[in-house]
């Protein structure tokens, strides 16, 4: 299904009121105790509202301001493509609704970036054009570090997004200016119609790249098919390349299968093939130099992950290996490894050994966030939009839809939610206190 641009007539306008019950809300399966409300009015019309949900009470204004000047403290982050992202937000804050709409169709690729509608630029001038969608909550495998030992309890299948929900929400993004969809799970190869799933979000006008980061346990087979189906960037897991490590870190076999779907991968021409490896103390921290020796003949982008804490998965800062300790081991073997440029919104430190055809690069989340340059968005298997991986406060765009909710309300309710984004979290020790759900459920 294609989804037209999202576009509001100029002779609209908006603004915001606090409602004044403080009675809970009750929609869908949820309950809501802070609701605010969103009133359009339109000359000659009657007005009618938007509810915007929030699981999280508003920031004070006391905690807005500890949150700007805790932002603009992180000079090391503030790059310069988010100035110029903030000066054009002063610009566009005073043009018409009609004129930003229009600019979506004939801006050109070197105005790309001012794509993003007012829906996805949060209170600290970040533009959202990323959106990691999670398809099921299901693994095959049970990777020690993303599910706990016992298991997770499973959404019903009836709370899980459709494929015609998925859809619908997506394209609501991608009229918003979202370019980059990401597939995740659980693991969102085994879900039976993934083909489809791409097939339809390569479609939706505006996007242009869909990504899915799977396991590789199922992926080889089905790749081919995917690729025709408009995927074009693939992250494989793999955490060790000792079969008997692997049963040990993941609780299943399979090694193999991982192996031969990077190479099914590099021969369909996918470059490059990134390969995320998380990196725990004790258990893999032995094979950093080995993974690095991959990048020598294949354009393999090799990803070490600094251990993150989630529900259930034991995290300890003593089993986090941090970014710099990483890289003093492998200057020792290698030094003529070298840094590469960085997009402003790169999760990713990167780097290449001089001669190799692949790169290394290093997720900082634990030692030094990245979180000045977040583009990213995630949604959930059961419809819960989640605007910072860390942070607790989740929005259900699923009861949102299944409730009727027209697409204008829809953006609304979205647009809140991005609003409210933190300037950055809280920092690896808080986050091991503070409640977050297991790491398959949040989508990786």
């Amino acid at each position: 299904m294609r989804w037209m641009r999202w576009i509001i007539p100029s002779f609209s306008h908006a603004f915001r009121s606090r409602t004044s019950s403080t009675a809970p809300l009750v929609f869908g399966s949820h309950v809501y105790s802070d609701t605010s409300a969103v009133f359009y009015e339109q000359r000659g019309n009657l007005p009618y509202h938007a509810l915007a949900l929030e699981k999280e009470p508003q920031l004070s204004e006391d905690e807005r301001q500890d949150n700007a000047v805790d932002f603009l403290l992180d000079d090391k982050l503030r790059t310069e493509s988010l100035r110029k992202n903030r000066r054009f937000e002063e610009v566009s804050a005073v043009r018409s609704l009609a004129v930003e709409a229009e600019s979506y169709v004939r801006r050109g690729n070197a105005e790309e970036r001012d794509r993003v509608s007012d829906m996805l630029i949060d209170s600290h001038g970040r533009r959202h054009n990323y959106l990691r969608i999670s398809l099921t909550e299901r693994c095959n495998l049970r990777c020690n570090y993303c599910m706990p030992a016992k298991g997770v309890e499973l959404t019903p299948n009836s709370e899980l997004l459709s494929q015609k929900e998925i859809v619908r929400i997506a394209g609501t993004f991608v009229a918003g200016g979202v370019d980059k969809i990401r597939l995740t799970g659980g693991e969102p190869s085994i879900r039976s119609d993934i083909e489809e799933i791409c097939e339809q979000l390569s479609s939706l006008p505006g996007l242009k790249h869909l990504a899915m980061t799977s396991n590789g346990i199922v992926l080889s087979r089905k790749l081919p098919r995917l690729q025709a189906a408009g995927l074009n960037q693939l992250n494989i897991s793999l955490d060790t390349l000792v079969p008997a490590k692997f049963e040990l870190l993941t609780r299943r076999k399979g090694h193999n299968k991982v192996l031969q779907s990077i190479d099914t991968a590099l021969g369909l021409g996918l470059s490059p093939v990134k390969v995320n490896t998380v990196v725990m103390r004790g258990l893999n921290d032995d094979e950093i130099l080995d993974f690095v020796e991959l990048t020598r003949d294949k354009p393999i982008n090799v990803r070490f992950i600094e251990f993150m804490p989630f529900d259930g998965n034991v995290w300890n800062s003593k089993k986090l290996v941090s970014y710099m300790e990483m890289m003093d081991m492998i200057k020792k073997k290698f030094p003529s490894i070298h840094r590469l440029e960085d997009h402003p919104t790169d999760t990713a430190k990167n780097f290449q050994v001089e001669g190799f055809q692949g790169t290394v690069s290093f997720i900082t989340s634990m030692t030094q966030h990245f979180c000045s340059g977040c583009n990213r968005l995630r949604l959930m298997a059961d419809g819960n939009l989640k605007v910072c991986l860390f942070g607790p406060a989740e929005v259900s765009l699923r009861d949102a839809i299944r409730s009727g909710m027209q697409e204008l309300d829809l953006q609304q309710v979205i647009s809140d939610a991005v609003k409210r984004k933190k300037a950055a979290h809280a920092g690896m020790f808080e986050l091991a206190r503070t409640q977050n759900r297991p790491m398959v459920h949040i989508g990786g």
